[in-house]
């Protein structure tokens, strides 16, 4: 299925509807929004990937950032921090550029490498977007972690973008109905900068006081 402009959703959105779909509908469709200290490191780190020309060359490596892209399939627009394209034999073509590269999307989270396919996921949704528009294939991606200094290396497997494809196609018929998905409290909620949002502290106050009238019966 081939998606309208006007139904395009935010690339970035896979990574808030992995980790909780409900914070995805109060982003995406509810446009709440809350700053907490990890998201403000978070938004320098990204505003530093994007801190430089538009192409940077080092020999063999022409490094593009703050790349915007865009696929039909997907419904999707966003950008992607750092594109790196390395001269080779055969690949795709680069506007303005002579012979064939390679292309590497390249994330930058803040944190540090995590169990959750949150970003793994919206690396290969970049790498699709990427393909569609330069009629190319990318085997896989990096993630750079600020915490740790270092990178993740990311095979784009079949049952990965099957995933992409699948979670996009949901978020769709959940913004198409303007339904916010209901929550589900777990240990990640108390980093969350929307918490007070989608869990308001008197709420929390009464599950605490049903939970301890309980365990006192």
């Amino acid at each position: 299925m081939a998606y309208d402009e006007d139904q395009f959703l935010a690339l970035s959105g896979i990574q808030h509807f992995v980790f909780c779909k409900r914070q995805w509908g109060l982003i995406h469709i509810e446009q709440a929004w809350q700053e907490n200290a990890l998201t403000v490191l978070g938004d320098q780190m990204h505003r530093r990937a994007h801190d430089a020309e538009e192409r940077e060359r080092r020999g063999d490596l022409l490094i593009l950032r703050g790349l915007s892209v865009r696929s039909n399939a997907l419904g999707a627009v966003g950008q992607c921090d750092v594109v790196e394209c390395k001269r080779a034999n055969s690949g795709c073509s680069l506007h303005g550029e002579e012979g064939f590269w390679s292309i590497t999307p390249v994330e930058y989270k803040r944190g540090e490498f995590k169990e959750s396919d949150a970003d793994r996921l919206q690396l290969c949704a970049q790498a699709i977007c990427l393909e569609e528009m330069l009629a190319c294939e990318i085997p896989f991606g990096e993630l750079y972690y600020g915490r740790t200094r270092s990178r993740e290396h990311v095979a784009f497997t079949d049952a990965m973008r099957g995933q992409v494809n699948s979670m996009f196609s949901e978020m769709h018929r959940c913004f198409e109905r303007r339904h916010v998905p209901k929550a589900h409290k777990k240990a990640e909620c108390r980093a969350c900068s929307l918490v007070d949002v989608c869990m308001p502290k008197r709420m929390l106050e009464v599950e605490k006081y049903i939970e301890a009238t309980l365990e006192s019966e």
